[in-house]
């Protein structure tokens, strides 16, 4: 049986040289991986409601490569060194918003609201001068996935509305609230709504996705949970930046969940990726070796889902078609997803390019110690079994 605390951690899980690349990025209009980004029609001007970090940077790259202009809205605070060619208009949301008054844009892009206070009054002061208000919300805010959850599901709620505390269970509600602020605000044709999955890529501060490349890069026999076979779902965040812009520059309306389609990844793909790129790019003195665990045993270890094992949740109890989010309705506008193997490689080499203090110390992932504890009571128990 799920334990009734797997919802509140998948909430919080969905909850995380680089600017002259970016700067080259913005003047050649090239991906990273040398991809030529075709020059969109009619360049947009878009504010930006967030800072330069994961998402952020992706959706600003690829905006500027697109032919864009940017301003961002934020404190300063994060990464105030990356890309330099985008104007910064510094404020707090939570504070005054005079630096966003008399100005116009085409389209605003809110990847930082979690409360629909923070929404609310950005969109009644941006609604007179702005086409389009994209909000950033997430697949949390449907109550459960005991069922698949498309667009027009129920989302949860939160029985005082006026509470303002983001945590496990009030994250998604909050983002449900936030959906319907934006959209009192803009009306439903000038509002779009975009729901991912489990973000994941390079500049990935959560290191969730992070861990399972960097942990086959330290080599040796390692936890693989359930079965090869499981579903996981994610997106990209370049994919996701990708999808958001044009959904912009097409001035497309509604509602959308953005994700890889169910069925496309699977646990068993993202640990042989991770460790085929950990082989290609660390050549850990110990080849990595995954052990792949019955979720029975790992529950009765006291493994948990998401925060030991990221990305990977068993598929029971309210979380049976966690993996098998419908996504039809984004494909049908244009969602590109790109092979696993190459998210996988991109964010091990972004990994190996971080100080040592952020590699050796993951904010995901299973401790070292308790993972070779595990792993040593499952030999065990085979040892026991066998003899």
């Amino acid at each position: 049986m799920t334990s009734a605390r797997t919802p509140l951690r998948r909430r919080r899980f969905l909850a995380g040289s680089a600017a002259l690349a970016a700067l080259a990025l913005s003047r050649t209009g090239t991906s990273e991986a040398g991809a030529r980004i075709p020059r969109a029609q009619r360049p947009l001007r878009l504010l930006v409601l967030g800072g330069p970090r994961f998402l952020g940077v992706h959706t600003a790259e690829y905006a500027l490569a697109r032919g864009h202009s940017l301003t961002f809205f934020n404190r300063g605070r994060t990464n105030a060194e990356r890309l330099p060619q985008v104007e910064r208009i510094l404020g707090d949301r939570n504070g005054p918003l005079d630096g966003l008054a008399g100005r116009e844009w085409d389209a605003v892009l809110d990847h930082s609201g979690y409360v629909p206070r923070q929404v609310r009054r950005a969109a009644e002061l941006l609604a007179p001068r702005v086409r389009r208000y994209l909000f950033v919300s997430s697949v949390s805010v449907y109550p459960d996935f005991t069922v698949p959850r498309d667009e027009d599901s129920p989302v949860g709620r939160l029985e005082d509305e006026t509470v303002e505390q983001v945590d496990g269970a009030t994250y998604g509600p909050l983002k449900a609230l936030c959906e319907r602020a934006a959209q009192a605000v803009f009306g439903a044709e000038r509002s779009t709504i975009i729901r991912p999955g489990l973000i994941v890529g390079p500049e990935d501060n959560t290191d969730r996705f992070t861990w399972w490349p960097a942990r086959a890069a330290r080599g040796g026999d390692f936890i693989a949970p359930g079965s090869p076979a499981d579903r996981i779902q994610c997106i990209d965040a370049r994919d996701l930046a990708a999808f958001m812009v044009r959904a912009l520059e097409r001035d497309i309306s509604g509602t959308y969940n953005v994700v890889s389609p169910p069925g496309r990844f699977t646990m068993g793909e993202l640990v042989n990726e991770s460790v085929r790129a950990a082989r290609q790019r660390a050549r850990p003195a110990e080849p990595p070796m995954p052990v792949w665990l019955p979720a029975e045993f790992l529950a009765a270890q006291g493994v948990q889902p998401w925060s030991d094992l990221p990305v990977w949740l068993p598929a029971t109890g309210d979380s049976t078609a966690f993996a098998a989010t419908p996504v039809q309705r984004a494909l049908a506008q244009g969602l590109a997803i790109r092979p696993l193997a190459d998210t996988v490689r991109d964010t091990l080499r972004w990994h190996q390019g971080r100080p040592l203090a952020e590699r050796e110390k993951l904010k995901a992932g299973i401790d070292a110690a308790r993972e070779q504890a595990v792993l040593t009571a499952w030999r065990r128990r085979g040892a026991i079994a066998e003899g």
